[in-house]
């Protein structure tokens, strides 16, 4: 049966935490516009949902300005330290996932919530705060996927971090008020003092006092000179729609890829649900993995040839080596999944889609401090092998999974979608977008539907197809015959990400769709 969305006739906001779109449909009401009721969203969930984000973390947003009629993509990634390099890992595999010594990159969102706010905004950013202020200071109900993810991660926190999500080293049950007085005393400060409070000012001073003391890496100037990027998106041509993603350091062209190679195949004669749709799906992400793999790192080291990886032609040269009755063999690095991903469209018809990230669940595991911030480990992905493509160096941007992703019809956008998963990221995307546009879906159909994510994760030596049970059996079992190593998951697992979705019809009513497998909420006026 389908899935009714909510429908607002002039605002829409979308997110993993009913909270957080809360705050955003306030600053709507209150009179700011889609970029200022992002920011407040974002900084909203940093609170409500810091197991899977924080001012310690990147983010990347797709814009769209109703005045300027273009699409904008905001790079809001950090660097690795200047001091950073592989010999400070000597006679190590890997850099260490956990610890003080896996935050290596300057966080990159506050920088972010400034580009959007100068840019574009209405209101300051200690209005936009407030939200985000008033559930640290007072607190608010604990969710579920809080509680479960500490539950997962908890040994993985520092004194100072489980001080703060696990008190008294317990685990608080699900609804338990959860305060974070730090964290709202650091955003008191930023909202204050604004972007250079944080890289230049009181708070970069904590955290990089802190981190000298216990052995990190970044320091002052590592903050501030760190800056994130306007840059051009990137997009392609799918079904009458502009898709656009953001660029390099970004996976964002892997979603662009696979819509590519899908062009080649006729699904008026695949039926949704079944093995043709699901292997098929898997296969064209397959192809695009391969490639991204092979070339993804800081464009600013290594030149990425984006046109040939978006070319047309070589799209077409991919989609004719998939099998329909054979999976191909690929090998996959584990990456990490933990994720929030938001949008927010304004009665004007201004238009944001962004994502971010602590990178694994309580990134670091480290607080700074007494500043309340959790530090991502986004720079433990980077490689020790000097001849890999990723591999780390001073100053440098890490491959990036965080991809949110817009489409457009006749210039304007109609679709913004994009969820939390890492690997799954692409993967979801395209469930999404094929399901709107080929089978008439509406937006929290879409999300609801039955998922699978490809790929190996962390402690795992195969390269899975997870597929949620609501998937039919004989499907699985056609899956499996083909090839695909399936492990039959929940009917509703995380484990295949949290997607929200808006999108404007031709009334210029705004459809929303969240996730059920999370806390979200989509709220319209």
């Amino acid at each position: 049966m389908a899935e009714k969305p909510v429908i607002g006739t002039k605002t829409m906001v979308v997110s993993p935490h009913y909270l957080a779109s809360a705050a955003g449909a306030r600053i709507l009401e209150r009179g700011g516009n889609a970029f200022d009721a992002a920011v407040a969203v974002s900084a909203t969930l940093a609170v409500v949902y810091p197991h899977m984000t924080g001012l310690g973390g990147d983010s990347f947003w797709l814009t769209y300005s109703a005045q300027e009629a273009r699409v904008r993509a905001y790079n809001g990634s950090g660097r690795s330290g200047y001091g950073v390099r592989r010999s400070c890992f000597a006679g190590e595999e890997a850099i260490p996932r956990r610890g003080i010594r896996s935050a290596i990159t300057v966080p990159g969102m506050v920088d972010s919530w400034d580009a959007m706010l100068s840019k574009y905004g209405r209101l300051t950013l200690a209005e936009v705060l407030e939200p985000a202020i008033g559930y640290a200071q007072s607190g608010f109900p604990l969710s579920p996927d809080q509680r479960n993810n500490t539950l997962l991660a908890g040994a993985a926190l520092s004194a100072e971090a489980s001080a703060i999500y696990m008190p008294g080293r317990v685990v608080l049950s699900a609804g338990s008020r959860f305060q974070q007085t730090q964290l709202a005393a650091t955003l008191k400060t930023l909202a204050a003092g604004g972007r250079d409070a944080f890289y230049k000012g009181k708070i970069a001073e904590d955290i990089c006092d802190y981190m000298l003391g216990a052995g990190g890496y970044l320091t002052r100037d590592d903050f501030a000179d760190h800056q994130g990027d306007w840059v051009e998106p990137i997009h392609t041509e799918y079904h009458g729609h502009s898709v656009y993603q953001v660029p390099p350091n970004s996976q964002g062209f892997t979603g662009l890829m696979s819509l590519n190679i899908l062009e080649h195949f006729n699904f008026g004669e695949i039926e949704h649900g079944s093995y043709d749709y699901y292997h098929l799906l898997v296969e064209a992400l397959k192809l695009s993995f391969r490639d991204r793999d092979r070339v993804l790192t800081d464009p600013d080291f290594s030149a990425i040839p984006l046109a040939q990886l978006l070319d047309k032609n070589y799209a077409g040269q991919l989609a004719s080596t998939i099998s329909m009755q054979k999976a191909a063999q690929l090998t996959s690095q584990p990456i990490g999944s933990d994720t929030a991903y938001a949008a927010v469209v304004d009665e004007e018809g201004n238009a944001v889609s962004f994502i971010q990230s602590l990178y694994f669940e309580f990134g670091s595991g480290v607080v700074a401090g007494n500043t309340g911030i959790l530090l991502q480990n986004r720079g433990s992905f980077f490689s020790l092998d000097p001849n890999h493509i990723n591999t780390l160096e001073p100053h440098k941007r890490s491959f990036h999974t965080l991809m949110p992703a817009m489409a457009c019809r006749e210039g304007k956008p109609v679709i913004l979608y994009g969820t939390q998963g890492g690997e799954g990221q692409p993967q979801t995307q395209t469930l999404l977008l094929t399901r709107m546009l080929h089978y008439g879906m509406n937006p929290q159909t879409a999300v609801s539907e039955p998922r699978f994510v490809w790929g190996r994760t962390w402690g795992e030596p195969t390269q899975e197809l997870k597929v949620e049970g609501r998937v039919a059996d004989e499907v699985l079992s056609d899956l499996e015959a083909a090839g695909h190593i399936v492990r039959k998951v929940d009917a509703y697992d995380g484990i295949v990400g949290h997607a929200h979705v808006i999108s404007i019809d031709d009334n210029g009513y705004r459809s929303g769709g969240t996730d059920p497998r999370c806390d979200g909420a989509a709220i319209g006026w």
